[in-house]
C-alpha cells in the first residue's frame, strides 16, 4: 500500500523541522543563568582564577545542554479576556456553567497555547494559571 502524499507546504515543514530546536533551552544554560542571579558564578570564578584552575563550568554546561528543556511561550491576555476574568473572579461562583468552562478552556488556549481538552468540572488548575497572568496585569 502506497502511503499517502504529504500535503502540507514547504514553509509549515521548515516551521516544524525547527520547532522543538526553537522553543527548547538546553538544562546548562538554565543552571548558568541561575547561578549569575544569584551570584554564585562569580564566587566560584574568583575562587578558581586565585587557584589558577578550571572549575570545570563550560564542560558542564555543554554536558547539561544536551538536556532540553520545553517551554511554552505565554501570551498577552486580551482586554476583553482580562474583563471577563475580572467578571469571574468577582463571581467566585461555588459551581461553574458549561459557557464558563468553555471561555476558560479558550482563554488557556490563547494564552498558553495548549489546549486541556474538555475538562468537566477540575478547571481549578486552568483557573489558577490563568490568574497567574491576570494578576500581573493588575500590577
Amino acid at each position: 500500500m502506497k502511503a499517502p502524499k504529504d500535503k502540507r507546504t514547504k514553509a509549515y515543514k521548515d516551521w516544524k523541522a525547527n520547532f522543538d530546536k526553537e522553543n527548547t533551552t538546553g538544562l546548562g544554560d538554565v543552571v548558568e543563568s541561575i547561578t549569575k542571579a544569584t551570584g554564585i558564578k562569580k564566587i566560584v570564578d574568583t575562587v578558581f582564577d586565585k587557584a589558577g584552575k578550571d572549575c570545570g563550568c563550560d564542560k558542564r554546561k555543554e554536558k547539561l545542554n544536551k538536556i532540553r528543556m520545553r517551554f511554552s511561550a505565554v501570551r498577552c491576555m486580551t482586554k476583553e479576556q482580562y474583563d471577563w476574568m475580572t467578571e469571574f473572579n468577582e463571581l467566585n461562583p461555588p459551581t461553574i456553567d458549561r459557557n464558563q468552562i468553555k471561555e476558560i478552556r479558550n482563554i488557556y488556549l490563547q494564552i498558553f497555547a495548549r489546549d486541556i481538552g474538555r475538562p468537566s468540572c477540575c478547571v481549578e488548575p486552568y483557573i489558577n494559571d490563568i490568574n497567574r497572568i491576570y494578576e500581573t496585569y493588575q500590577n
